[in-house]
């Protein structure tokens, strides 16, 4: 099999070297060019035609989040950005996943030594993604001024690509919206910034999830990145349940247990939404929602970045309907408005 050709841009060469180390070590990784700033980057695209870049947040000249811009709007190319884990470099990543990067990673830092164990893994798996711009095509869609909750709580998982997906969902929900918890696979310290660009661009308010927090109309609670799971809990008044455990499907937290733990408290008053992502975390938790008699939806494959869990939710009959992206939204709308 002919290794991914990637290319690596970060301003600091100790960086540079420590990224090429980690992905050299996998026989299926090529680093294939090295660059300290915008302009040696794009001369290296031009030169070398790399399958993935890797890419810097902050850079002197020309940001991490300018330079991906104007890469996906001329070049389309998988993108995986690597940021320090500070408030902007988190943020700054935030954006440039909405712009268009398959993922982000960590920087090694003395509380976080081994992010970078990971990057291959991410590297190959972006080699797989669709390399096409990915601008909305169409507004997005502007939920009636009427609505009224009917009772349900919305369980949404997503994965690679899920920023992008998350934000065309949830700004067509109203901001009396069901209250909805959200599990992004993410590494910590980015949901907090996560949450912060959703509660930006929604209706509803978005907020990170905390234990004990009650689940509450125009509300959507995402699960914190890192070691714990993110569960509902209790009958008809439900509250967040932070848990730690192992990860499931290699994922904490994971939408399985997400999913399960709505089955569980809420059964047919529920909604299950699985969105765009890589691997099969979520299926058998939506099969499970579905069995206890809660609706569910699937993004269906021309809509998705990656058509991995939604793709394996569908196989296992987890999924009653499929649709495009920009009808997720307003199916989730119609489906949760009290009947008058």
């Amino acid at each position: 099999m002919t290794p991914v050709r990637v290319l690596v841009v970060d301003d600091s060469a100790t960086m540079r070297r420590l990224v090429s180390e980690y992905l050299s070590r996998d026989a299926g990784i090529a680093v294939v060019g090295q660059a300290r700033d915008a302009a040696e980057a794009r001369a290296a695209i031009k030169q070398l035609n790399p399958d993935v870049m890797t890419l810097d947040v902050e850079m002197p000249n020309m940001d991490g989040l300018s330079f991906l811009e104007k890469v996906m709007r001329l070049r389309p190319m998988p993108v995986i950005m690597v940021s320090t884990l500070t408030a902007k470099g988190s943020a700054t990543a935030i954006e440039a996943l909405e712009i268009g990067a398959v993922d982000c990673i960590a920087k090694p830092s003395p509380a976080n030594q081994n992010s970078f164990d990971e990057l291959p893994a991410k590297v190959k798996m972006a080699a797989a993604v669709k390399s096409q711009p990915r601008w909305p095509a169409t507004p997005p869609a502007v939920p009636p001024a009427n609505f009224k909750p009917a009772g349900l709580v919305v369980a949404i998982g997503s994965s690679t690509g899920g920023v992008e997906a998350l934000i065309r969902v949830l700004t067509a929900l109203p901001a009396n919206c069901a209250p909805t918890v959200i599990t992004q696979h993410m590494p910590a310290q980015f949901t907090r910034s996560l949450a912060d660009r959703l509660d930006r661009l929604c209706r509803p308010a978005v907020v990170e999830a905390s234990h004990g927090l009650a689940l509450k109309p125009g509300h959507v609670y995402l699960a914190p990145g890192g070691e714990l799971h993110l569960e509902i809990i209790g009958r008809g008044n439900f509250t967040c349940s932070l848990r730690a455990a192992e990860p499931v499907n290699g994922h904490r937290p994971s939408v399985d247990v997400l999913f399960n733990s709505v089955a569980r408290a809420a059964g047919a008053h529920a909604l299950g939404v699985i969105l765009t992502g890589m691997g099969r975390d979520g299926a058998a938790g939506l099969a499970a929602m579905r069995a206890a008699g809660a609706r569910t939806i699937g993004q269906n494959e021309a809509s998705s970045v990656v058509y991995g869990m939604p793709k394996a939710a569908h196989e296992l009959g987890a999924v009653q309907i499929q649709l495009g992206l920009d009808r997720i939204g307003p199916e989730i709308v119609a489906a949760t408005a009290a009947v008058t």
